[in-house]
């Protein structure tokens, strides 16, 4: 019984992962977010100039000159933008990194109960990064067929899918 809880928790674990991820490209493909119109806008305020290599002989401050120049450069895109396309990519940038956050603690959850796995049969601890690689693998690669599935049937019937 004790190995069938093992199993349980590790498989519920990585459903954890799987789930979001899955969830995450379904729910971020239909945000309506003009990536088309975005990157022209962003080409037209031309990317901020490459800082001196000298300023990486002291990182922190190369490193604060490029996040400055980073960050004003995208306070300047997003002031460019249109309502309707800053509140898209707004609603777009949210839900991902909400879905970044499920898929991170479940990833947390899924190395933890692989850990109790291997611990509880006794495993090489090279099983335990077998097993991760193996199921972050399967979890990327399920959410990717799936989709890529529906694509092929969409293109097959010859239309979009109906709400």
């Amino acid at each position: 019984m004790h190995e069938l809880i093992l199993w349980c928790g590790f498989l519920g674990a990585w459903l954890l992962v799987a789930g979001p991820i899955y969830q995450a490209v379904l729910e971020l493909r239909d945000e309506d977010v003009e990536r088309d119109r975005i990157a022209e806008v962003a080409h037209t305020v031309g990317r901020p100039t490459p800082i001196s290599p000298w300023w990486w002989l002291l990182p922190p401050a190369a490193y604060f000159i490029n996040k400055a120049r980073s960050d004003r450069y995208r306070r300047e895109v997003m002031a460019r933008l249109s309502d309707e396309d800053f509140a898209a990519f707004l609603s777009f940038t949210n839900k991902a990194a909400g879905w970044l956050m499920v898929g991170a603690g479940g990833s947390l959850i899924a190395a933890k109960e692989t850990w109790e796995l291997v611990e509880g049969l006794e495993w090489a601890t090279w099983v335990f990064w077998l097993l991760v690689v193996v199921m972050l693998l399967i979890s990327a690669g399920h959410a990717a067929a799936r989709s890529a599935r529906e694509r092929d049937l969409i293109a097959q019937r010859g239309s979009s899918p109906q709400a």
